[in-house]
């Protein structure tokens, strides 16, 4: 038996059975609508209308929920019809009104005008869960076409999760075409449904992940946790975590009601679900920060550690909703303390586009301390506030004493756990300043402290309390959430010798403790000194520019970076600088000022917002005493926000940032894959440089951390201590060097037969001859086409990461491109669409072209190109082209392709006709591709399947002409072989003659009706046509078989005609 989608369907609702929801097959649902008073319409033996609401379930709900206040059916039917008139054509606004009533409630206003509103929940969120939970499959809705979705969750009649399978055990059937289904057919068939929809489900056993209708699908996660389990969970068991976690009901109406975002604004319709680890982390600090509260509390709410990268911000926004919407709190004042000096960044952004959420109009950026006492003054509860830690350092005056004020601290470990006093006499004698938390709690003295950190250390855990909840760099990763970090080591190649390494090394371990007391402190600023007069030694520079300038080079030639952006950051500003003067001095061209790189296509928007600049700028603020050049160079602070936007533009000419500590933290460039560390960073602040390199982005499999100072250890020692010993989240460089290595071997034996010498030999035509034959070479089974292809695809990921570290030689490379350069090859046969191309060097990126060219496959290649103009691929100069082919499998895969394309073509004129071919095709296919190991090499074979395939083509040729002898025309013909087919399906004969004369009047009944432009959506029409059909069919004798399914075809073939003439 094979695990099909219908069982992997079955295996969901008894999952969801077991959290006590009731399961109906559609057919139940549709009769129910209907209740015997008329009889209801079939569809292709499906009962089907229009209707996505249950409406007899939220009748039944309203009506015993607020029957103490009256409600009276009038009410009932007011709340349905104002659901029902969400308009589905603006889907994204209409369901952000939807989850609004939904998770906020609404008041109705009554009929009788002298009674009070009543607040409508249209959940019950309270303890008792008086609610009804059903799981319906197989429910057909009638949209602008007929769809049947897999499964569909309702919660009191509301349609709030909608499920999409597919198999498993096709490897050609992936969860992505599960989320294509939904957001491109179903969202243009049945676009009703999703106007109440909170989340979808797509599934294929092995794979389960939840997200947004909105969400692109890289946004769509798995729930890899439930309470109590110690560790996440993949594979089949991410299916049960998924059901058992999101779908327990009392979690499922609370992710419903608050933990999915909708801002008050958005141009991009935007929908955040949570994901498993924020909605733990913001449940555990709700109910810690409850029992911690003071009076009764120590004021400690606990710390979040979350890894940089893993959406902290979102935690935050999730968390402030349930401290407003709380009782408990009575509607505290929430003020949001970031570490950053200007506020203008993502947090204050997303915060003061989210009243509606969280629940509160003052949601502000606060301009001063004076600001934060005029808002809080006066003031018994409610208010969100954000300010910036520096804001408090004005003076330690006290701003409330309410104990109903929750202060969250973002990146708390910086600046805000320092308690200690300092005392620094200047010229107008002594003054006393304190750290930055006493200032905090003395301004704040009874309100609850959480932090979210990063990277927590010792002192945070005083402030904060210990930690509720901790999610590490290895969970992001495995979560696809952020992508694995890969560090190189080239610290060796720039130092001058091993003595100064080892100086460096001790140096870096004073720098690197966390300077706690004074003493420390100025222990850790000596070291450091002396450790920059080693780092910046002119010569010392010099080979680090060089180094760094082929390392990136190479890294853009063998197209192992997504964009080329790659941050470099210096320990100090007048390294930085010579650093900057270093690398100019050697590739002047990336000081010119263009607008973007060569060959890069601007859109008409690209080229609004980019702004020319050079390749390579500094990234640091000015000092009073910097010399000209540089004073210039560095630019104001609005200079600086420029640089921002531009380095988050992928196309702009901005690719590499020199900084200091700048863009460090809390800077965000998703596809930012390269970092060059020339700096001792402190171990806290370590994993949030190399953080900014772990960001998602499409193409981006790891993010590279090139060391030149020798920071490796303490990169351990922090991980470590960050990372409950979960050490695991940096690859060394040396694996990819290895993965690479053994990839290579493999590759060796695969094609220890196979002649490569006229690779090597440099003659262009014979290099050509050599791809191809090698094509063919891996085409001889199946078995070692995906063998093979798997065996690149490793080796081009590993390559990615250490082309730029100089372990491979110049054969050793050629090695590895004449691999990909096969592959491309393969690829195009089968997909039609070459990978990588782009991130192959150029010299093998022109041979792979010239080698499609060379024989003769270009235009079959050009097929699948929308660009290209008709050509005839029934033409005989086309077959002899393709005669030419001398690789036998590469023709056999060129001339599938060539049908595949004819057929598709056929299909849009006769419906009936391209299915039977296609399902010919796929039988030679099939035959193909379980040839014996036995025949690979017999050449009759092979021009078997060849012979067969080219006479399928013959047959479909002689088949598109046949209308000709029948003296009808083409559409007439797809009629007639309709009516044919269903004789012989029936097993009754009617004279061939009877049969031309009656396909051409369906085809004059279709004409009359389809002369309405609107008329496949018109039901009035399609009735009409129904019944002529019927008509007509019985005037003629044609014997009385299923009638539904003659008018089914008929008008599929009807409607399928129109639709392809008219484009």
């Amino acid at each position: 038996m094979k695990f099909t989608e219908a069982q992997l369907e079955q295996a969901f609702i008894h999952l969801l059975q077991e959290e006590q929801m009731t399961h109906l097959v559609g057919g139940e649902v549709r009769k129910n609508e209907f209740q015997g008073v008329s009889e209801p319409p079939l569809q292709y033996g499906h009962i089907v209308t229009e209707k996505v609401l249950i409406e007899e379930d939220l009748r039944n709900y309203l009506q015993s929920n607020y029957a103490k206040e009256n409600i009276t059916d009038g009410e009932i039917t007011s709340i349905i019809r104002d659901l029902d008139r969400l308009p589905a054509s603006d889907l994204y606004e209409s369901n952000k009104t939807f989850m609004k009533r939904v998770s906020d409630g609404f008041l109705l206003k009554r009929e009788d005008r002298n009674q009070k509103d009543i607040f409508i929940q249209l959940i019950d969120y309270s303890e008792n869960d008086n609610n009804t939970y059903k799981i319906v499959n197989q429910l057909a809705i009638k949209g602008y076409e007929m769809r049947i979705p897999d499964l569909i969750l309702y919660i009191n009649g509301l349609p709030l999760v909608v499920f999409e399978f597919k198999t498993a055990i096709q490897e050609n059937t992936t969860i992505h075409d599960a989320y294509v289904q939904l957001t491109t057919r179903y969202k243009r068939d049945i676009p009703e449904l999703f106007k109440y929809n909170a989340f979808c489900v797509i599934s294929d056993g092995v794979n389960t992940k939840s997200g947004s209708f909105f969400a692109p699908y890289e946004f769509f996660y798995a729930w890899r946790k439930i309470e109590g389990m110690p560790n996440e969970v993949d594979g089949i068991d991410a299916m049960f975590t998924l059901i058992q976690g999101m779908f327990n009901r009392k979690r499922l109406r609370d992710i419903i009601q608050n933990f999915i975002y909708l801002p008050d604004s958005s141009k991009k319709n935007e929908k955040i679900v949570c994901r498993y680890p924020q909605y733990y982390a913001a449940v555990k600090l709700f109910e810690n920060i409850k029992s911690h509260q003071k009076p009764l509390g120590d004021g400690k709410g606990g710390t979040y550690f979350g890894t940089t990268g893993c959406g902290k911000s979102y935690t935050m926004l999730y968390l402030s909703r349930l401290l407003m919407r709380s009782t408990h709190f009575a509607s505290p004042t929430i003020i949001i303390i970031t570490d950053r000096t200007d506020l203008d960044d993502q947090l204050s952004v997303q915060f003061t586009n989210a009243k509606g959420f969280v629940g509160d109009e003052s949601i502000i950026s606060v301009e001063s301390r004076t600001h934060l006492l005029e808002l809080l003054q006066g003031r018994n509860s409610g208010g969100v506030f954000l300010t910036t830690i520096h804001k408090f350092t004005e003076d330690t005056r006290l701003l409330t004493d309410r104990t109903n004020v929750i202060c969250i601290s973002d990146e708390a470990h910086r600046s805000q756990t320092n308690l200690d006093q300092k005392v620094v006499v200047t010229e107008h004698g002594v003054k006393k300043t304190f750290g930055f938390a006493k200032y905090l709690h003395d301004s704040l003295p009874n309100a609850t402290y959480v932090g979210f950190t990063g990277t927590p250390i010792d002192a945070t855990i005083d402030v904060f309390g210990d930690i509720v909840d901790a999610y590490t760099m290895n969970e992001s990763v495995k979560d696809e959430i952020t992508v694995r970090i890969v560090y190189e080591g080239r610290a060796a190649k720039v130092l001058l010798n091993n003595h100064k390494l080892e100086e460096i090394e001790a140096y870096y371990n004073q720098c690197a403790e966390e300077g706690s007391n004074e003493n420390q402190i100025e222990e850790s600023k000596k070291a450091m000194s002396q450790m920059n007069a080693i780092i910046g030694d002119p010569k010392r520079l010099k080979t680090v520019a060089e180094d760094f300038v082929a390392h990136y080079e190479n890294r853009i030639a063998e197209g192992a970076t997504v964009r080329g952006k790659a941050m470099f950051v210096c320990s100090s500003r007048p390294i930085a600088y010579e650093l900057y003067k270093n690398i100019l001095a050697l590739r002047p061209e990336w000081g010119e000022i263009k607008v973007a790189a060569e060959g890069v296509e601007l859109s008409d928007k690209d080229k609004k917002e980019i702004k020319p600049m050079e390749r390579i700028k500094m990234v640091m603020t000015r000092g009073k005493d910097d010399v000209e050049e540089l004073y210039n160079a560095l630019g104001t602070k609005d200079d600086r926000k420029e640089l921002d936007r531009q380095f988050k533009n992928e196309k702009s000419n901005f690719k590499i940032a020199i900084v200091v500590d700048m863009w460090l933290t809390g800077f965000d460039v998703p596809f930012l894959d390269t970092m060059y560390i020339d700096k001792p960073i402190q171990r806290h602040n370590l994993i949030q440089t190399i953080s900014r390199v772990n960001r998602k982005f499409e193409g981006k499999e790891k993010g590279l951390v090139v060391d030149y100072i020798g920071i490796k250890k303490q990169m351990n020692l922090a991980l470590a201590h960050y990372n409950n010993a979960d050490n695991q989240n940096i690859e060394d460089i040396e694996q990819s060097i290895v993965v690479v290595k053994d990839q290579l071997d493999l590759l060796g034996k695969l094609f220890h037969k196979f002649d490569k010498s006229g690779y090597w030999s440099g003659v262009p035509l014979e290099q050509l001859k050599a791809l191809n034959q090698a094509a063919e070479f891996v085409q001889l089974t199946q078995e070692l086409e995906k063998r093979f292809m798997y065996i690149v695809k490793r080796l081009k990921s590993a390559y990615d990461i250490c082309s730029g570290s100089g372990a491979f030689a110049e054969k050793q490379r050629d090695e590895i491109h004449f691999y990909l350069a096969v592959r491309s090859i393969v690829f195009k046969l089968t997909k039609g669409v070459a990978p990588d191309t782009a991130q192959m060097n150029n010299r093998v990126r022109q041979m792979l072209q010239d080698a499609i060219e060379s024989d003769g496959v270009e235009e079959i290649f050009k097929l699948g190109d929308d660009s290209q103009t008709e050509i005839d691929i029934f033409s005989d100069d086309y077959m002899a082209k393709i005669d030419k082919i001398k690789l036998p499998n590469t023709k056999i895969k060129l001339l599938q392709k060539l049908l595949a394309k004819a057929i598709d073509d056929v299909k849009k004129i006769n419906k009936i006709t391209g299915i039977d071919f296609s399902k010919r095709l796929q039988f030679i296919v099939d035959k193909y591709n379980e040839r014996k190991e036995s025949d690979v090499l017999r050449s009759e074979v092979l021009e078997d399947f060849t012979d067969e395939i080219i006479d399928l083509y013959y047959a479909l040729k002689k088949e598109k002409d046949s209308f000709k002898d029948l003296g009808i025309d083409f559409e007439e013909k797809a009629f007639y072989d309709i009516l044919k087919a269903l004789a012989v399906k029936y097993d009754f004969s009617y004279p061939n003659d009877k049969l031309i004369a009656l396909a051409q009047k369906v085809k004059t009944v279709v004409d009359d009706k389809a002369k309405y432009t609107d008329w496949s959506k018109r039901d009035d029409i399609k009735a009409e046509l129904k019944v002529d059909l019927i008509i007509l069919l019985a005037e003629n004798d044609y014997p009385p078989v299923d009638r539904d399914e003659v008018y089914k075809e008929i008008f599929e073939q009807a409607e399928n005609f129109k639709k392809y003439s008219e484009n």
